[in-house]
């Protein structure tokens, strides 16, 4: 039986992402797809059973990011990461250098390895350098 996408040159779009390696499984693939994070050219995407073909521009959330990519090729199987990475073209903007490591775009203050859970009164302190916590009663 032949591949219906090399005969097509359209594939399901939760296939494709997972082929591509955006996500480690197909169900979380579908997931991303079901919950309408997912947009085709613009539009939104409610199904993952949605074909795609080369030249669709795909939008959806990766981690902490948001991914803009541009199919090249549908793919027949989910290959190593070098092969995967030949199925798109990635649009995404680039990150700014140090954005990771950026103390200010930290949600916790940074602790040494091993020094444990703050007390009560390193917290406060803590909360208190961030800008945090409750305003004084003066």
């Amino acid at each position: 039986m032949a591949d219906k996408t090399i005969e097509t040159g359209q594939i399901r779009l939760d296939k494709w992402l997972w082929h591509a390696r955006f996500f480690r499984s197909r169900t979380i693939a579908a997931d991303v797809c079901k919950g309408r994070k997912v947009r085709v050219n613009g539009s939104i995407v409610s199904k993952a059973a949605t074909n795609v073909k080369p030249g669709d521009t795909l939008t959806f959330p990766q981690a902490n990011d948001v991914r803009v990519v541009r199919i090249v090729a549908c793919g027949s199987r989910r290959g190593p990461a070098e092969e995967a990475q030949g199925l798109y073209e990635d649009l995404s903007p680039p990150k700014p250098k140090g954005a990771e490591s950026d103390p200010e775009n930290m949600d916790v203050a940074a602790r040494d390895r091993g020094a444990g859970r703050p007390t009560k009164a390193e917290r406060r302190a803590i909360d208190k350098l961030m800008g945090k916590g409750m305003p004084d009663d003066d």
